[in-house]
């Protein structure tokens, strides 16, 4: 992405450069059949048009530094028409940053200069009417590709923000439909596996009365019945919110209880969040933690929350056993991390770091914050 920006920076200032080449090249061609041309002509000449070449980073340096070396050279040389195409150039371009104030007020002062130059009243008026009527197109123009390169910014914006919503719309039928299968199949496993474990139980109840000895596969199969409904009640209770349990501190507590060793680093100025981007920011640090207790081995984890003025970054890194060389599988965890990011028009990085280990990035933009 930097490469793409830089190679775009670059074409931009070969393409200011060349403008400013052909501006000057027509304004000394044109100059220069004029045998009452000097050295010095040829210099605010070139000046004048060079200064084209930075209008994107300070048109109204470039405005004034055109029209003072043109009206110089205008009062000192008494050129043609062609001699305003710098000026133009600079007042269509302020007009176009938004300075058309700037612009308007640099047309008048070129005009005005160009006005003491005429030999007669029909010139001056012929010429200065010709020049008027280019600065006024400059303006206008400027300021119509200004509103236009508004528009396709605002164009792009709502596509981008429709794009979002239909990824957010997708995931929520999504998280419901798997919400619904997940239910109904509790509901006839539920079934099913009670009824296994009411006879297992049963069954062990009536040989314990009888005196004989339980069969270890009748009691196995009783534990397993209970251990399934157990399973199948969390699994429900987890699917039917999806609420946050706690806070990131929290969670690290727990990771070090259980013996892994965690270390949380809060930056910037911290602030309550939102409910969508706090629950992501729970789940995320979840399932990062628990992929460092399941793979990582005896690694120590580094949590940084960075609430920045632009949003919200989190970045989870261990220095357990993975290696750039063998990337692991993505599960359902990092899956769902991913769509939660994505949903809330953000960006997640999860692979091994260079120098081994896992590392977890997600960034959650000041638009979703908001």
């Amino acid at each position: 992405m930097s490469g793409h920006m830089a190679g775009t920076v670059t074409r931009r200032r070969l393409a200011d450069a060349a403008l400013a080449v052909v501006v000057g090249v027509l304004v000394v061609t044109t100059a220069a059949f004029d045998g009452d041309t000097k050295a010095v002509d040829y210099v605010l000449m070139v000046l004048g048009s060079a200064a084209l070449a930075f209008y994107r980073g300070a048109p109204l340096v470039v405005l004034a530094v055109t029209t003072a070396t043109g009206a110089a050279y205008v009062l000192h040389a008494h050129p043609g028409t062609l001699a305003a195409l710098p000026v133009l150039g600079a007042v269509h371009t302020a007009s176009r940053a938004g300075h058309r104030g700037w612009a308007a007020a640099a047309s008048g002062l070129f005009l005005a200069a160009y006005v003491a130059t005429g030999p007669t009243a029909q010139e001056v008026v012929e010429k200065t009417t010709l020049l008027a009527g280019w600065f006024l197109c400059a303006v206008v123009t400027g300021l119509a590709d200004r509103n236009w390169q508004a528009y396709l910014r605002q164009t792009e914006q709502r596509a981008l923000e429709a794009e979002r919503t239909r990824e957010e719309a997708a995931l929520r039928r999504a998280g419901e439909e798997r919400l619904r299968i997940a239910r109904e199949l509790h509901d006839s496993l539920t079934h099913s596996i009670s009824i296994v474990k009411l006879q297992a139980g049963v069954a062990v109840h009536l040989a314990r009365k009888r005196g004989e000895e339980v069969p270890p596969a009748l009691l196995a199969i009783q534990e397993a019945g209970g251990e399934a409904m157990r399973e199948l009640r969390a699994t429900l209770e987890v699917l039917r919110t999806d609420e946050p349990t706690g806070t990131p501190a929290q969670l690290v507590e727990r990771a070090r209880a259980a013996g892994l060793a965690v270390e949380l680093t809060v930056t910037g100025d911290e602030r309550p969040l939102p409910e969508t981007v706090d629950r992501a920011m729970y789940r995320i640090v979840q399932e990062a933690l628990t992929n460092a207790a399941r793979h990582a081995g005896p690694a120590k984890v580094h949590i940084q929350l960075d609430y920045g003025e632009g949003g919200l970054t989190i970045r989870v890194d261990d220095d357990g056993s993975a290696a750039p060389t063998c990337p692991p599988t993505p599960g359902n965890g990092l899956t769902g991390m991913r769509e939660r990011v994505t949903a809330l028009g953000g960006t997640l990085h999860a692979a091994p770091r260079a120098e081994g280990g896992f590392s977890v990035r997600a960034e959650l933009p000041g638009e979703a914050a908001r």
